[in-house]
């Protein structure tokens, strides 16, 4: 009797034990529901709070660009318009340049992961090269050529090779175009970049600017660039 009510004790024990073993492993699991609904709430609540932050970051950069834009394209040598609130004028193209510099060197500063912010680095580059401060000015566009938005990257490789090209350095502005005429970002189609091209390659060697004018025309026959490769064709010397 004693061994029959051991054995039956016996299971109720493991009945029991798998009763308390399936209810924590119940609790277990709802607490690890819970843990990971608040971690997707946290998130939530983080990506929320970053949008609406990121939101007036870039609402912000945007009229502080706007104020670097206005300055940027400001008429020269003229006394502002009594009739437009806010109009500017400057007295030389210097004073223009650097004072727009100075409103868009706050913008990149400030903001510099919006797009405004990366836009007004861009102009503040193009402000130096207009002060012909070239090394700065190619300093601020190696930090967008090596950014994340590419098209902005081909902007400022474009710009660099302007600046080579203006400041002796031929061949790198020559392999830079090639590389752009060849990837054709939006913001640099691939005529521009042929025509910047061969309007370089005109000054080292007038032959193979006559083959890129050529090229232009061949592929771009009805357009406005062909006629600009036509006119780049005329400066080529006759004995190239």
């Amino acid at each position: 009797m004693s061994d029959h009510i051991s054995r039956r004790e016996l299971k109720q024990d493991r009945i029991h034990d798998a009763i308390e073993h399936g209810a924590e492993a119940v609790y277990s699991h709802k607490q690890l529901t819970l843990i990971v609904l608040l971690v997707i709430l946290v998130g939530i609540a983080f990506y929320g709070g970053w949008s609406i932050y990121n939101d007036r970051q870039t609402a912000a950069a945007s009229a502080a660009l706007d104020m670097g834009m206005k300055a940027y394209s400001a008429r020269i040598g003229t006394m502002p318009d009594a009739s437009e609130p806010g109009d500017v004028s400057y007295a030389n193209e210097a004073a223009r340049a650097s004072d727009a510099l100075t409103k868009f060197n706050v913008v990149a500063n400030k903001y510099p992961r919006t797009n405004p912010g990366r836009l007004a680095r861009y102009y503040a580059a193009l402000c130096l090269e207009d002060l012909e401060r070239h090394n700065q000015a190619l300093e601020d566009l190696k930090k967008l050529t090596s950014g994340s938005d590419k098209e902005l990257a081909g902007m400022a490789q474009y710009q660099t090779a302007v600046i080579y090209a203006r400041t002796g350095k031929p061949n790198e502005a020559v392999k830079i175009l090639r590389e752009l005429a060849d990837k054709h970002p939006v913001f640099v189609p691939r005529p521009l970049a042929l025509l910047e091209l061969a309007s370089v390659l005109r000054q080292t060697n007038p032959k193979e600017a006559a083959g890129v004018y050529q090229q232009i025309k061949k592929e771009f026959p009805d357009s406005s660039i062909s006629e600009e490769a036509d006119r780049g064709l005329d400066t080529v010397r006759p004995n190239s």
